[in-house]
């Protein structure tokens, strides 16, 4: 039946969650309550989680356990791991997205910590490079990369929103291996 569920916590655990996560030699991590720092060769990051999740740090690695079962604690189990697990990956390899621009007339270029896009409006688009994001142009390819993974993608995803792809010539921004659904245009009578 539907409502006769295992009652105890661990038959339903989360497989994130449940996971250690492995600390590499070169990072240092403090917790303290529900503040976790995270400092390894790309920088440093630091998160405050709700601290119905106890994340423990062991010799090098860190433990997360729900301080009771519900469906909520279940679901920030898994998404609470996801986040240390990217802040661990983030400052030791770093995250990176490529984005391809094309179209007639488009481009972009970097001037000081601003990206000048001309996406065949009237005006040149100005977009402030966040802080720990560095953008790398090369004609057509855009290289976002940074240490947090969330500034990573929502820069990414602030520049492909300025022009998105059209489905009939596929003009526009996306990401480097998207794949673009296109459509056939009107065809003339004979």
């Amino acid at each position: 039946m539907l409502g006769e569920k295992s009652s105890s916590l661990f038959g339903n655990m989360s497989r994130l969650g449940k996971k250690p996560i492995v600390i590499p030699s070169e990072v240092t991590v403090t917790v303290n309550g529900g503040d976790v720092s995270i400092t390894g060769p790309k920088g440093k990051l630091s998160r405050t989680f709700d601290e119905i999740i106890t994340i423990t740090k062991n010799e090098n690695t860190l433990v997360l356990l729900p301080k009771k079962e519900n469906v909520g604690t279940r679901s920030l189990w898994g998404t609470y791991a996801s986040h240390l697990q990217n802040m661990v990956e983030g400052v030791t390899e770093g995250f990176q997205k490529k984005l391809v621009i094309e179209g007639v007339g488009y481009k972009w270029d970097l001037k000081g910590r601003d990206v000048v896009l001309a996406l065949g409006f009237s005006h040149p688009v100005v977009v402030a490079i966040p802080e720990g994001v560095t953008v790398l142009i090369e004609k057509g390819l855009m290289t976002v990369s940074g240490y947090d993974k969330e500034a990573v993608g929502q820069f990414a995803a602030k520049i492909k929103s300025l022009k998105p792809v059209e489905p009939y010539k596929g003009k526009g921004i996306h990401y480097d291996g998207e794949r673009i659904r296109r459509k056939q245009g009107k065809k003339s009578a004979k």
